[in-house]
């Protein structure tokens, strides 16, 4: 499986990314730049945090036009698997990828630490390595991870089984129905604001992330063989 990184303006962790495909899965990835136009030869894509176009206007609104979310878009609608984390998900909420919006942490401030999430659906191609209702350690870094949506939006969400994790034991920003990641109804896109890619070896303090990246690489080869 060939992975993209895309690397944006104002990306930083890009290469914790890069380095959680190539290291922890042993798969191919590159890194894209935001300037490019066909995404073609890739089977998954990555959107990394990190602060992209400096979140001028809001966080992922610049990033949003950028040429190569036309090809994310594509990618997307095609049921390629995308990931995005922290920046990441901003940008794929601004994209319309994602249901609802991003606002700022409910005390103002930016957090870096573990947390603790809960896995709410199993039934992905992300998280089918998790036990439904399993706990997980997960590192946040973020100052604008408070989700929001209407009403109506999240007992959509609820319904369809798009909630993918929620916090555990502590909301840390504030985030609707505690919510720290949810996909799209079909599936394929997945917006977290925590970073599985900073948890994939013990050395980091969890390696609880790498699952979340196996899955994705066993759906894969599953609907691979299937299809040949």
């Amino acid at each position: 499986m060939k992975f993209a990184v895309i690397v944006f303006p104002g990306s930083n962790c890009d290469v914790d990314m890069y380095h959680a495909i190539k290291d922890g899965l042993g798969e191919e990835v590159d890194y894209v730049w935001h300037t490019e136009g066909n995404l073609d030869q890739y089977d998954g894509i990555l959107l990394p945090g990190g602060f992209s176009y400096g979140d001028y206007l809001r966080s992922g609104a610049i990033a949003r036009f950028s040429n190569v979310m036309k090809e994310v878009v594509k990618a997307a609608e095609a049921g390629k698997p995308v990931l995005g984390v922290c920046n990441g998900f901003q940008i794929l909420l601004e994209a319309g990828l994602l249901p609802g919006a991003m606002r700022r942490n409910q005390g103002l401030k930016f957090m870096c630490r573990n947390v603790e999430l809960q896995v709410e659906n199993n039934e992905t191609m992300f998280t089918a390595g998790y036990e439904h209702g399993e706990v997980i350690t997960i590192p946040i870094a973020h100052g604008e991870g408070n989700y929001y949506c209407d009403e109506q939006t999240l007992e959509e969400l609820k319904a369809n089984k798009q909630i993918a994790f929620t916090y555990h034991g502590e909301n840390p920003n504030g985030s609707l129905a505690d919510i720290a990641g949810i996909t799209n109804k079909q599936g394929n896109v997945l917006g977290m604001m925590p970073h599985p890619e900073r948890a994939v070896e013990e050395l980091l303090g969890s390696k609880d992330g790498i699952k979340l990246f196996q899955s994705i690489v066993k759906y894969w080869r599953e609907a691979h063989v299937v299809n040949a």
